[in-house]
């Protein structure tokens, strides 16, 4: 659902609907796949400027305001949802979209993990994001559908069977038709208890105070609230291990399975949780990052015929096809790679559970 960048005009009409972005600067970020971003500099201090894709429900804004406000309440840096000057949580333009603001929380993100000890730390975050809100009480009566695998494999299947003339079908159609093998040959994943999690925890989705000696800056904020929800811990850890222990990060190099920052991240986890992790939580875990390779394997595979969800590069590629089939290539190696270090996830799962 990718949609031209807004105009200088529905920025303005955007800013405008709030006081403290009255006399603002704003400027483009960079790094996102959903949705169009902009820092701004008021009188009032520095804030995050979204235009929301419509693929998210303008009612997650009371999800996002219930999560930010109950971790600032507990001491945890979270950013502030601004209400419009009608006191509304969100600003609608019509055509234009849903356009929201929040506080900017300062720190930096990376796309890649740059050492375990940078694993650890931003894990730990993680694992006191769930334990602030695993007393949360909060409806969250909309919910975004998360990591439904079946629903990706049968679009993968269908987008296959639809373009069959689409300039990479050729490329696409082997790698559909392993990823769909994949899923048969996978443990399936048992019902687990559901806790509030974050949804998309990428690793450049965590600020950090600042780049320290040997990758090993002090994580600070989570941030790109669109998904908070409950949800099993399967899901959420098996994305955050996808991105995280990939040290070549979603489009550079040769995907790996980094076991060091792996074992690193679970420790930190771990350590900051405080709530014990029931036996089919560690069970689901240890096949929950295989599940989310594969997964997003088959959805940038079918939006390399679809073209019409994810963002992508005109400058690095000469479609959005292109961009997407070299994301799926990338995320199908991860695949394999997480099945070869099933056994050593494995042990440290379950034999921290002993």
């Amino acid at each position: 659902m990718t949609r031209p960048a807004p105009d200088a005009a529905d920025l303005a009409r955007a800013l405008a609907h709030y006081a403290e972005l009255a006399g603002g600067v704003a400027s483009p970020l960079t790094g996102g796949l959903i949705n169009s971003t902009f820092a701004v500099r008021s009188p009032a201090g520095e804030f995050v400027v979204q235009r929301v894709s419509p693929i998210f429900s303008p009612e997650i804004h009371d999800n996002i305001a219930a999560v930010t406000e109950h971790l600032r309440g507990r001491g945890e840096a979270s950013p502030r949802l601004l209400t419009t000057t009608s006191g509304a949580r969100w600003a609608d333009l019509g055509p234009a979209g849903i356009w929201r603001a929040m506080t900017r929380v300062p720190g930096t993100s990376f796309d890649a993990v740059a050492s375990p000890a940078q694993a650890r730390s931003a894990a730990a975050l993680v694992g006191r994001f769930h334990s602030t809100l695993v007393d949360l009480d909060h409806p969250f009566a909309v919910r975004r559908t998360l990591h439904d695998t079946p629903t990706h494999l049968r679009t993968l299947a269908q987008a296959v069977a639809e373009h069959r003339e689409h300039r990479l079908f050729a490329e696409v159609e082997p790698l559909a038709a392993a990823v769909l093998a994949g899923a048969t040959a996978l443990p399936p994943l048992a019902a687990a208890p559901l806790r509030v999690g974050h949804g998309d925890l990428k690793f450049n989705n965590i600020l950090f105070d600042a780049t320290g000696p040997e990758g090993q800056a002090e994580a600070r904020c989570l941030i790109d609230l669109d998904s908070v929800a409950p949800m099993p811990l399967h899901h959420e850890l098996g994305d955050a291990w996808r991105s995280w222990c990939n040290p070549a990060g979603e489009e550079r190099g040769a995907a790996s399975f980094d076991a060091a920052i792996f074992a690193a991240a679970l420790d930190g986890y771990l350590g900051a949780l405080s709530f014990a992790l029931e036996p089919v939580e560690r069970r689901n875990l240890v096949h929950g990052v295989e599940w989310i390779a594969l997964e997003l394997t088959a959805r940038f595979a079918a939006d390399a015929l679809n073209e019409r969800y994810f963002g992508w590069d005109p400058q690095r590629f000469p479609g959005a096809g292109e961009h997407h089939l070299h994301r799926a290539k990338g995320q199908w190696a991860l695949h394999q790679a997480c099945l070869a270090t099933r056994e050593l996830r494995a042990d440290l799962l379950l034999r921290q559970a002993s």
